[in-house]
């Protein structure tokens, strides 16, 4: 069967599921001709088999709430691909949390843990629970019952969940504290654990620092550098935070920066002082930005994106399908010259074809938000051994893992000397090491 094919009968079996379709047509529309020119590919039905998760768990998760009343919300595990390694990918506590969400997350987990070099599978979990206006306690007792009803299916060789949005040090403490309980074991089976309980350094900023190391590698390529480069970010989490930090340390301006309630122009670009709140407010469990803006005095936009401040570099960080075709016609009115991704698919369909005409060069998600995956591989690594490495150790083995995807992708998504596709790079380059494996184990 030729990839057309495949790619119609996946459109019609999973119209229910648009972020898992969208994901899909994104990486088939790069490695559909080199799947019909290898006859081997097409003889194991790798394709085919790609798009189908290993497993699919879903169960109850009910606890009780401050007021002594039970409350039932439904938690999901999606084990996609182990081809590579162990399924690795992170735990997302939120109300929008449903299987296409997680089957999308989990499908480009898959293809980012290849680039990392790191053997690791693909895989993504979740609830639709709201941490948000929940107490500590309330939010132990559902982590707990959480975990309660997945254990069994995890394990440091079989799966490895990690956080994600709404999943931080304090949920994966009470999340891995029930797994100890229950297996009466201390493996690195959950990853963004506290440094003090087998955790890595520099774990919280890892995926912010991976984006800026790709994009200094993407620099250089122009023979340039991220010094006074003014740069705009969306989110207001772990990996805008990290991508603030890692750009001020480097000398980049940092002019402009949203929550979910608005955004705030900082003109001469955030300084310590600003990162340093912005950490509090994010200790805080407070990702709005308001708060922030009125302690330093910053103007702030309500209820709209920061991509109408005219910059050089745009970096989403908050979340899938927030830059649609106005908010890219935005960036390219405004003489942006890069997008990096630090959000997973933080730009719609449309907005990527639009991306593909223009001069913005473009990373993707799947490329250049994998420091975050390619530290919890190296927190694994430091739990097999009993051992934890200095933040410089793990700082520079993050930049060199960055580089090697940056130039992996450069080498597969070459077309010119000054045009690289970085998406098509990124996806033929984890495409074809993981269907060469498919093939090499049979079926």
């Amino acid at each position: 069967m030729k990839a057309n094919e495949i790619i119609t009968k996946l459109q019609i079996k999973y119209t229910h599921e648009p972020e898992f379709v969208q994901a899909c047509m994104e990486f088939f529309s790069s490695i559909a001709h080199i799947y019909d020119a290898h006859e081997e590919y097409q003889q194991a039905n790798v394709l085919e088999r790609m798009v189908v998760p290993d497993r699919i768990i879903t169960f109850q998760v009910p606890w009780i709430n401050d007021a002594g009343k039970v409350q039932v919300n439904t938690g999901y595990r999606v084990q996609f691909n182990n081809v590579l390694g162990p399924y690795k990918g992170g735990l997302r506590f939120h109300p929008s949390v449903n299987v296409s969400i997680l089957k999308f997350l989990a499908f480009e987990q898959v293809f980012k843990n290849s680039l990392t070099t790191l053997p690791l599978g693909g895989g993504k979990g979740g609830a639709d629970f709201d941490p948000k206006g929940k107490s500590k306690t309330e939010i132990m007792r559902f982590s707990q019952s959480f975990m309660l009803r997945i254990w069994s299916d995890l394990g440091q060789n079989i799966d490895v969940p990690a956080g994600d949005i709404g999943v931080g040090k304090q949920e994966i403490g009470f999340l891995y504290g029930m797994y100890k309980r229950l297996t009466r074991e201390h493996v690195g089976v959950l990853t963004g654990k506290g440094i003090d309980w087998g955790g890595s350094r520099i774990r919280p900023e890892a995926t912010g620092y991976g984006a800026i190391y790709f994009l200094e590698r993407m620099l250089a390529l122009q023979k340039d550098t991220i010094t006074q480069k003014r740069i705009v970010v969306s989110g207001f989490g772990n990996v805008a935070w990290g991508v603030v930090k890692k750009a001020h340390e480097l000398g980049a301006l940092v002019i402009a920066i949203s929550g979910p309630d608005g955004f705030i122009h900082a003109p001469n670009g955030l300084q310590q002082e600003h990162i340093d709140f912005m950490l509090e407010l994010r200790s805080g469990n407070l990702d709005i930005i308001k708060p922030f803006a009125d302690k330093f005095g910053f103007v702030f936009t309500p209820d709209k994106k920061p991509w109408s401040i005219p910059a050089d570099i745009a970096m989403p960080c908050a979340t899938q399908n927030e830059i649609n075709e106005y908010d890219v016609n935005q960036l390219i009115e405004n003489n942006y010259s890069y997008l990096v991704e630090g959000a997973n698919m933080p730009c719609t369909q449309a907005a990527q074809e639009i991306l593909k005409k223009s001069s913005i060069r473009y990373a993707p998600g799947k490329a250049s938000n994998a420091g975050g995956v390619a530290v919890s591989g190296l927190e694994m690594t430091q739990n097999a051994v009993r051992y934890t490495w200095a933040a410089e150790g793990v700082d520079d083995k993050l930049r060199r893992i960055m580089a090697e995807i940056h130039d992996t992708c450069v080498l597969h998504g070459k077309i010119s000397p000054q045009k690289i596709d970085y998406a098509a790079g990124a996806n033929i380059a984890s495409f074809v090491k993981i269907a060469n494996a498919m093939c090499e184990l049979g079926v």
